[in-house]
C-alpha cells in the first residue's frame, strides 16, 4: 500500500508524456504537409498511408545512426543540455486543464510555473552550444540566450495584463473568466504581441537566429546528432505545442464550449434520422401496397388505400420501435421508445449530460484551439522570411516593448476608471 502515490504519480505522468509525444510526432508530420501543400509539391506520402508514419520512420532512422561526439567538447555537458531541453519542455504539461478538473496539478501559481519551466528549457540550449567547442554552435547558443532575456520580458508583461482581469495566476480560473466572452476580443493587441513573442520565445521561422542554417550551419546543434539530435527535435515541437495550449488558455477561452449549441447540433442530427426513418417506413408501405394491391383492386383503389396510410399510425408500432431504438443505441441515447419520443430530453439528459462525453467535449475544444494556434505557426515559418539578428533585438526593444508598457499603464487605467478592478486586488 505504501507504493501506491508513486504508482499513480507514474501513471499520471505516463498518461500525460506519452500523448504530448504522439502529438510532437504528428505535428512534425502536419508542419511537412501543410508547408508542401502552401509550396504546391507533396511533402511526405511513403510511409504508412498518407505519410502519417513519417516522423517515426525518421526517429528510426535517427536512433539508428552511429553517434560522433567532438573530441574537445564536454562530454557531460554536452549531452545532458538536450536533456534538460527536453525535461522542460515537457513539465510545462503537468499544470494544463484539459477539462474542468482535469490536470495533474492545479495549484494557484501555474501561470508562473509555466513561464519558469519554458525559461529554463533554454539553458539547455546554451549548455549544448557552450560545451560542443564549435563557434557555430557557441554563437547559436548566444543568441538564444538574447532572446530569452528580450522576449521573456514581452511575454510575461502581455501574460500580467491577463492577470490583470483575473487577480489570479491559476490556469482554471483564467479559463472559467472567459465563460462571457474570450480575452482575444478586448486584448486584441496584446494578442497579437503575445503571439509574436511566442514565436520568438520558440527558435521558430522568421525569429529561429539560433540554428540560423544559412549563417551557423546548424546554430547550436551542429555538433550533435542520432540519439541527441531527437531529444533537441522533440523538445521544440513539444515547446510549441505547450506554447500554442497556454495561448488558448490565456486568450481564446481554454476548454470552455457552450454546450447548448452542441446540444442543438445533435437534436438536429437526430431529428433528421428519425425523419428520414419515417419516410423509409412510408415508403416501404406504400411500395408494398402498390404491388400487393395495383393487380387485384386496380390503380384508383390502391391510390385510395395509400391516402389513408397515417406516418404517425405506423411509426411506433411493435416491428418500428426497434428500428428508432436502434438509432438511439447509436447516438449513445439509452431511452427506449415506447410512445411519442422527446428528442430534446433524451439528448439532454441521456447523452451529453455524461459527465465522460461533456470531458471529452472539453478536450477536444482546447485541442481543436490548439491545433489552430499550431498552423499559424506553420503558416508563419511557410509566409516570412528570417529576418537579421539586429533586427530581431531592436524590433524587440524598441518596437514590442514601449507598446507593452503603454499598454500596463493603460489597461489598469481603464479597469481603475470603470470600477471593474478583480475584487482580489482590492484587499492587497
Amino acid at each position: 500500500m505504501l507504493y501506491t502515490p508513486i504508482i499513480n504519480s507514474i501513471l499520471e505522468v505516463l498518461l500525460i508524456t506519452l500523448p504530448a509525444l504522439f502529438t510532437v510526432a504528428f505535428v512534425t508530420v502536419a508542419e511537412r504537409k501543410t508547408m508542401a501543400s502552401m509550396q504546391r509539391r507533396l511533402g511526405p506520402n511513403i510511409v504508412g498511408y498518407y505519410g502519417l508514419l513519417q516522423a517515426f520512420a525518421d526517429a528510426l532512422k535517427l536512433l539508428l545512426k552511429e553517434y560522433v561526439s567532438p573530441t574537445q567538447a564536454n562530454l557531460i555537458l554536452f549531452f545532458l543540455g538536450p536533456i534538460i531541453t527536453l525535461i522542460f519542455s515537457l513539465l510545462g504539461y503537468a499544470v494544463i486543464p484539459y477539462a474542468p478538473g482535469l490536470a495533474i496539478s492545479d495549484f494557484d501559481l501555474g501561470i508562473l510555473y509555466m513561464l519558469a519551466v519554458s525559461s529554463l528549457s533554454t539553458y539547455g540550449i546554451l549548455l549544448a552550444g557552450w560545451s560542443a567547442n564549435s563557434k557555430y554552435a557557441f554563437l547559436g547558443s548566444l543568441r538564444s540566450t538574447a532572446q530569452l532575456i528580450s522576449y521573456e520580458l514581452i511575454l510575461s508583461s502581455a501574460i500580467l495584463l491577463v492577470v490583470l482581469l483575473t487577480s489570479s495566476l491559476n490556469l482554471t480560473i483564467n479559463i472559467e473568466a472567459q465563460k462571457a466572452v474570450w480575452f482575444m476580443l478586448p486584448l486584441f493587441p496584446i494578442f497579437v504581441i503575445f503571439f509574436i513573442g511566442a514565436v520568438a520565445e520558440t527558435n521558430r521561422a522568421p525569429f529561429d537566429l539560433a540554428e540560423a542554417e544559412s549563417e551557423l550551419v546548424s546554430g547550436f546543434m551542429t555538433e550533435h546528432s542520432a540519439v541527441i539530435f531527437v531529444f533537441f527535435f522533440l523538445a521544440e515541437y513539444a515547446s510549441i505545442v505547450l506554447i500554442c495550449i497556454l495561448t488558448s488558455i490565456l486568450f481564446l477561452g481554454g476548454y470552455n464550449l457552450d454546450i447548448s449549441f452542441i446540444t442543438s447540433i445533435f437534436e438536429t442530427i437526430y431529428s433528421a434520422l428519425i425523419f428520414i426513418v419515417e419516410i423509409c417506413i412510408y415508403g416501404y408501405k406504400v411500395i408494398l401496397t402498390l404491388f400487393s394491391n395495383i393487380g387485384e383492386n386496380g390503380i384508383s383503389d390502391t391510390l385510395t388505400l395509400i391516402k389513408h396510410i397515417e406516418v404517425n399510425d405506423n411509426m411506433y408500432n411493435k416491428e418500428n420501435l426497434e428500428i428508432i431504438n436502434a438509432v438511439n443505441r447509436i447516438l449513445g441515447i439509452n431511452n427506449d421508445v415506447n410512445s411519442n419520443f422527446d428528442v430534446n430530453n433524451g439528448i439532454n439528459k441521456h447523452f451529453l449530460s455524461d459527465p465522460k462525453i461533456e470531458g471529452l467535449l472539453y478536450s477536444l475544444s482546447l485541442g481543436l484551439k490548439t491545433f489552430i494556434m499550431i498552423f499559424v505557426f506553420i503558416w508563419v515559418r511557410a509566409s516570412f522570411p528570417r529576418i537579421r539578428f539586429d533586427q530581431l533585438m531592436s524590433y524587440c526593444w524598441t518596437v514590442l516593448l514601449p507598446i507593452v508598457f503603454a499598454f500596463v499603464i493603460l489597461i489598469p487605467c481603464i479597469l481603475y476608471i470603470f470600477e471593474i478592478i478583480p475584487s482580489n486586488f482590492l484587499y492587497y
